[in-house]
C-alpha cells in the first residue's frame, strides 16, 4: 500500500519537519547543560524534540567574537553525532559576520543542521549569507532568518520564498524598540505582545509567510519562564491562534512546556491513526468517516497531526509508528 508521505504532498512537506522547539544560550555553562539536556530528554523521548542553538550574536562578549565563534565550533564538533546544534551568528552588516561564516560553518558545517541569520532585512541579507556559507564549503545548510523590524516584516513574503530559507523567526524586543516609543513597554510582554495591533500583525504576516511558501514559523522570545501558567498560555496562543509550529526556548524550564503544548492530543492521535488507515484502504479516495466526508484534504491535515506527535516524542498507536518505522521521509 502507498505511504502518506508518498500521497500528501502540499506546501509543508517542501521543507521537512523540524522540532516544535528551539532552545538558545550563549555562555559557555549553558551552551554544555544544553547540550547535557538535549541528550538525556532524547533518550527519554525517543526522538530529538528540540534544537540547540549556540548563539554568537549576544553570547560574544564584544572584541572577543573571533574567541567565541571557536568555542561553538569546539562545542559543535564534540556533540553527540545524532545532536541537533545550530549557531546564531552576527548580522550580516556586522564585522564579525564573515569571519563567523568562515569558522563555524567552514570548521563545524558537517555537524549543523542551520545556520540563523539575525535582523534579515531583505532578500539580498539571505543572498550574501548564502553565498558565503558556499565559500565556506557549507553548501547543504539550510539558513534560519528572525525578522526584527517593520521593514523586514513587510518583506516577509519575499525573504521566505528563497529557496534557501528554511524558517523565519519574530523577533518581539527589536521589533517594539524599532517603532520610537510608538507601541508601549507591554507590547513585549506576554500579554502585550499578543493583543496590541502592530505587534500581532506582524506575526500574522511572518506566520502566513512561512506557510505561503512552505517554511516553518518560528514563536520568538516569551521571557516570563517562572510564571509557567503565563508562558503555557502564550505558548498556547502562538500555536493555536497565530499558527506557529515552532517556538524559541531561553530557559531550560521552558522546553517541556513547549513540547507539550505544540504536541498534539491523545484523541487527535488516535483520530488521525484511525482515519488515515481507512484513507489508505481505499487508496486515498473520499471516504465517510464518522458520519463526515473525508478527502486529501483533510488526510494532509491528519498526517501532519502524526507527523507532529512522531516529532514531540507522544505514544503512537502501533499502525501509526508502522508509517514511521518504514524508510519514507
Amino acid at each position: 500500500m502507498t505511504h502518506p508521505a508518498d500521497i500528501l504532498l502540499g506546501a509543508q512537506g517542501r521543507t521537512g519537519v523540524l522540532p516544535v522547539c528551539d532552545h538558545y544560550s550563549g555562555v559557555e555553562a549553558r551552551m554544555r547543560k544544553s547540550l547535557a539536556l538535549q541528550e538525556e530528554m532524547t533518550q527519554e523521548f525517543g526522538t530529538c524534540v528540540f534544537d540547540v542553538t549556540l548563539d554568537c550574536e549576544d553570547g560574544a562578549p564584544v572584541g572577543g567574537e573571533a574567541e567565541h565563534a571557536a568555542l561553538v565550533v569546539s562545542l559543535a564538533l564534540g556533540a553527540k553525532p545524532d545532536a541537533r546544534v545550530a549557531v546564531r551568528v552576527h548580522p550580516v552588516d556586522h564585522p564579525a559576520f564573515e569571519s563567523d561564516i568562515a569558522t563555524i560553518a567552514g570548521q563545524a558545517g558537517q555537524r549543523l543542521v542551520h545556520i540563523m541569520l539575525p535582523k534579515v532585512e531583505r532578500v539580498e541579507d539571505v543572498e550574501r549569507a548564502a553565498r558565503a556559507l558556499d565559500a565556506a564549503g557549507a553548501r547543504h545548510l539550510p539558513l534560519q532568518g528572525l525578522i526584527e523590524s517593520p521593514a523586514a516584516v513587510h518583506r516577509a513574503f519575499d525573504i521566505a520564498a528563497h529557496p534557501r530559507m528554511q524558517s523565519l523567526s519574530f523577533g518581539l524586543m527589536d521589533f517594539v524598540s524599532a517603532h520610537g516609543g510608538a507601541i508601549p513597554s507591554e507590547g513585549m510582554g506576554v500579554q502585550g505582545q499578543f493583543t496590541h495591533p502592530l505587534v500581532v500583525r506582524a506575526k500574522l504576516e511572518i506566520s502566513s509567510a512561512c506557510h505561503a511558501h512552505g517554511k516553518v514559523p518560528a514563536h520568538g522570545v516569551v521571557t516570563e519562564f517562572k510564571d509557567k501558567a503565563a508562558f503555557r498560555a502564550a505558548a498556547s496562543r502562538a500555536a493555536n491562534e497565530f499558527g506557529y509550529t515552532r517556538m524559541w526556548s531561553i530557559h531550560p524550564d521552558q522546553i517541556r512546556t513547549i513540547v507539550e503544548v505544540f504536541a498534539p492530543s491523545e484523541s487527535e492521535i488516535h483520530k488521525a491513526t484511525q482515519l488515515l488507515g481507512a484513507a489508505q484502504g481505499a487508496e486515498w479516495a473520499p471516504i465517510s468517516f464518522d458520519g463526515k466526508l473525508e478527502d486529501r484534504a483533510s488526510y494532509r491535515y491528519y498526517w501532519q497531526v502524526l507527523q507532529r506527535a512522531h516529532q514531540t516524542g507522544r505514544p503512537l498507536p502501533a499502525e501509526a509508528r508502522a508509517w514511521f518505522d518504514s524508510a519514507r521521509p
